[in-house]
């Protein structure tokens, strides 16, 4: 059912008693900011904040042939995650351009949740239902079981620890457990998208309000704040984390986008994309593609996605995201260039802003990396 209204999370009304500005993305209202942009992001990287995630599409597979499904469907080895893991990974379509990159989960022997990105998350679901034919594995859209909060940066372990007798210090980067938080059941997992410790927290949407304030009142003493997607996005961008239709498109192979490793070719089986991706793994070798560099800006003008990335008087690539960085206090980008100025310092690169070329230094992903 087709609906020009967008979708409201089980936090639609806390958003709004907290003075949050909602904006349409990927067809749901979602927080941008409730103050101001820079202090959540501030708060991330210092102490701790609260997001609202519940527009992520799970689908959970399952059954006895749920992870040979997967192994054909995605480019990732997942019959070898571990109970309790998680692995990044991406499905392709036969040509090896990326329809999403995910997060998978393997909840139990025969069970496991795959997290697609909002924008994507019909287009996988429809991609892996298509996929399982002739596998023993249901595929089933869980989108609706699920409200997701994330608690992210520095102080998220111990706000989290003071409502939770799970083992977090045994929790290890890219797994999940079940436990119970303030008297929730809950998924915690401890991934994120801010280059921060956190973890991600997949509860039914009835004890959404109720986990929300109760991680509110938890970290009230920490410094913790509730955090819109604006932040969310100037954090992965200074972490140096792609983000799909910016960094990650149909038009590239995982080769492309730097991001071959994602790509199992020693599994068993066969996978969607297998051919073409072997193709592009050789190309990449021989006639390497443009790569993802970082670009940190001389002056104050800040670059957008699609600005022309320009040395010698010629176009040498394209930002695809970019935005004021808080933590560096100047502008940044990602952009692909040719692999002749990927260099770090690699000299007389500029930004084309609206015909003015602006200066920018080369550097090395990511901008930011925490201090473990």
């Amino acid at each position: 059912m087709s609906s020009s209204e967008p979708r409201r999370t089980a936090l639609d009304a806390l958003h709004r008693s907290l003075g949050a500005t909602m904006t349409d993305f990927a067809g749901w209202d979602m927080p941008l900011r409730y103050g101001s942009e820079r202090d959540e992001h501030n708060a991330v990287r210092t102490r701790a904040g609260l997001f609202d995630l519940s527009h992520m599409g799970e689908i959970t597979v399952t059954g006895p042939e749920a992870a040979r499904l997967l192994n054909y469907a995605l480019v990732g080895n997942i019959a070898s995650v571990g109970v309790g893991r998680a692995r990044y990974t991406m499905i392709c379509r036969a040509d090896g351009g990326i329809l999403d990159d995910l997060i998978v989960y393997r909840l139990a022997e025969t069970e496991y949740m795959v997290v697609a990105n909002a924008s994507n998350a019909q287009v996988v679901l429809d991609a892996l239902a298509d996929r399982s034919a002739g596998f023993d594995a249901e595929v089933r859209d869980d989108r609706d079981a699920y409200a997701l909060i994330a608690v992210q940066g520095p102080e998220s372990p111990g706000i989290l620890g003071s409502l939770t007798d799970a083992d977090l210090d045994g929790l290890k980067y890219y797994a999940g457990l079940p436990g119970t938080v303030a008297g929730v059941p809950a998924l915690i997992a401890r991934t994120g998208y801010t280059g921060e410790d956190g973890f991600e927290l997949f509860v039914k949407p009835e004890h959404a309000v109720e986990l929300w304030q109760a991680l509110t009142k938890a970290g009230e003493g920490a410094g913790l704040i509730p955090c819109g997607l604006s932040c969310r996005d100037t954090l992965r961008l200074e972490a140096g984390m792609p983000l799909y239709g910016h960094e990650l498109t149909t038009s590239l192979t995982p080769f492309d986008a730097g991001l071959g490793r994602v790509v199992k070719f020693e599994k068993e089986g066969d996978f969607v994309g297998r051919e073409a991706l072997t193709e592009a793994a050789a190309r990449a070798e021989t006639d390497p593609p443009r790569v993802l560099v970082g670009l940190v800006a001389e002056g104050r003008r800040v670059p957008r996605a699609g600005y022309q990335v320009v040395a010698d008087g010629r176009v040498i690539g394209e930002v695809t995201s970019g935005a004021p960085s808080p933590t560096l206090g100047k502008p940044i980008a990602m952009a692909y260039v040719d692999a002749a100025h990927s260099a770090p310092g690699t000299a007389g690169v500029g930004v084309d802003i609206r015909g003015a070329h602006e200066p920018y230094e080369v550097v090395a992903l990511p901008f930011y990396k925490r201090r473990k």
